[in-house]
């Protein structure tokens, strides 16, 4: 049995700011590590040998192994929703079609929460390891699931926000919307890592997002709100 997953956030508020440039290298060394590893591969000994930092460094600041990975998703997330509102503040709705959102913009959205192909490559397997884990180990597996939908009910509330200030809006309930494009861009993703073609993930939701996203002016079959 793994020991609990919750990390020492409970003080978030009074963090030190020495504190958390500590938590910040650790989490950069265990991308490193898990990326050169394996999630199974790497040891917390190579995490702290890694960031430069004891043991003790590391379980002031994490419970294991498990704890810090589902920090490192959480910080990879949010990391990306903000790449997102930058994206949406540089475009402006008068600048778009008045029918459809213009291919360059959905790219240039899409460019702003992808990384590269290499970065892409590590974060998917290190993700598909660790789902492997906690399908395995149930307290794993409850902690993860937790973090996952916490995350993507953060993707639910941010995403119409941003697409209104757009002049913009999805034709279904934002719920669906935000699973019908996470399924397809993880599948887009997985498949573009067999076949080689980089931008198999861009291609299918750019075509998903025409269909799923719609002018704002005429709400009169604006979807109800998710139950």
């Amino acid at each position: 049995m793994s020991t609990p997953l919750t990390h020492h956030r409970a003080d978030a508020g009074q963090v030190s700011p020495r504190r958390e440039r500590t938590r910040e290298r650790l989490l950069d060394a265990a991308y490193e590590v898990f990326a050169r590893l394996g999630v199974h591969g790497a040891s917390i000994e190579a995490i702290c040998e890694a960031a430069g930092f004891t043991r003790g460094a590391f379980y002031s600041n994490f419970e294991s192994k498990e704890a810090l990975f589902i920090a490192l998703a959480d910080r990879q997330v949010r990391s990306r929703l903000v790449s997102l509102e930058r994206a949406v503040s540089a475009l402006t709705p008068g600048a778009l079609p008045a029918e459809r959102l213009d291919r360059d913009a959905i790219r240039s959205l899409l460019a702003a929460v992808t990384s590269d192909p290499g970065d892409e490559r590590h974060w998917y397997l290190m993700t598909t390891e660790f789902e492997l884990l906690a399908l395995r180990d149930p307290e794993v597996g409850t902690r993860w699931l937790a973090q996952q939908q916490a995350l993507q009910g953060e993707l639910t509330a941010a995403l119409p926000r941003l697409l209104g200030e757009l002049g913009l809006r999805f034709v279904v309930d934002p719920r669906t919307a935000v699973d019908v494009l996470l399924t397809a861009y993880e599948a887009g993703v997985r498949e573009s890592f067999f076949t080689g073609s980089a931008d198999r993930p861009g291609r299918a939701l750019e075509v998903l997002v025409d269909l799923l996203v719609t002018d704002n002016t005429d709400v009169t079959d604006a979807p109800d709100p998710a139950p």
